[in-house]
């Protein structure tokens, strides 16, 4: 039967009450920094001095809901959770149903405009792009974003130059590209190259690494910042490590949990600014926080990493 992270979590708490005292107490509280006081790992964006805590918040299919009775939601919590760290990257699109309109009443209830990186995408053809993106005004409550995306490269040569148009009047301080797939990382470099933009957003994890090749170095060589998308493969890393007791080691880099593991992962390349999981469970934003929390891994325990689930 498919396991799903509210399970996966389950079956991990487990497991750990099987462990002995000694490694209980290696694997304790990780979700504390390294250092007393010590916060969120917070990235700058390149060729500026703003930076942006690695972890944020995605929304595709989490935040597809109703718009009516969310202050007693669970995405309320999940909200309010993301709102405690400055600046966090909070990212949508108007292809995500009801997820821009649910974005912009949470905002709207919490107050938490000016809290957050708010980053959207044009997902229309070039025809129906202004007309998109009134929308997605409307819905977020919100003149400007701070990044819009030309959402999976769709007419993305026209989009751009409509994007550029409204960063020059002010409605965006960035712009970008987007894909979640990796036949698209070809024309991703291809428009790295090629065009003056600030941001690509793209899929990049233990079970799919295929941006580490060429991708990731060129943005970082270009200064470009990297958003990624699909942390967990859509829960297939949890269940690649279903049964499997979180290792010890995983301690030394402050993870209680293979969420935490699994993002940390992600993080640590150089060339990545920020990581955007999509839920709906404050559980699970939580937990995703922690990953932003205490030490790193080095290339040597990237691949210790990595080897996991080789």
């Amino acid at each position: 039967m498919p396991i799903d992270r509210r399970r996966f979590l389950a079956c991990s708490a487990a497991l750990a009450g099987t462990l002995t005292p000694a490694v209980r107490a290696q694997s304790g509280p990780a979700s504390a920094p390294a250092a007393a006081g010590a916060g969120p790992l917070r990235r700058a964006i390149p060729g500026t001095r703003e930076t942006l805590p690695v972890i944020g918040l995605g929304t595709a299919d989490t935040f597809d809901a109703g718009t009516q009775g969310l202050q007693q939601s669970p995405l309320s919590e999940v909200m309010s959770l993301l709102l405690r760290t400055p600046g966090a990257v909070l990212d949508t699109a108007p292809s995500y149903g009801a997820a821009e309109a649910v974005t912009g009443e949470l905002l709207r209830l919490h107050n938490g405009r000016k809290q957050v990186f708010l980053a959207t995408k044009i997902s229309a053809s070039a025809s129906g792009a202004p007309a998109q993106w009134a929308r997605s005004q409307q819905q977020l409550g919100s003149d400007t974003v701070d990044l819009l995306q030309v959402h999976n490269l769709i007419d993305w040569e026209e989009n751009l130059r409509f994007l550029r148009r409204l960063q020059e009047q002010g409605k965006t301080r960035y712009i970008g590209v987007t894909h979640y797939r990796a036949d698209a990382h070809d024309r991703l470099e291809q428009i790295v190259r090629s065009e003056k933009i600030d941001f690509v957003q793209v899929n990049y994890s233990l079970g799919e690494r295929e941006a580490e090749r060429r991708l990731l170095p060129l943005c970082r060589q270009r200064g470009i910042g990297v958003l990624i998308n699909r942390p967990f493969q859509d829960g297939r890393l949890f269940r690649a490590v279903q049964g499997r007791q979180l290792p010890p080691w995983a301690a030394e880099l402050d993870c209680s949990s293979w969420g935490q593991l699994f993002l940390k992962f992600i993080v640590s390349h150089p060339a990545v600014t920020a990581a955007i999981p999509a839920t709906s469970n404050p559980r699970h934003m939580r937990d995703n926080l922690g990953a932003a929390l205490g030490r790193m891994p080095d290339a040597k325990q990237r691949e210790q990493i990595a080897a996991l689930l080789a």
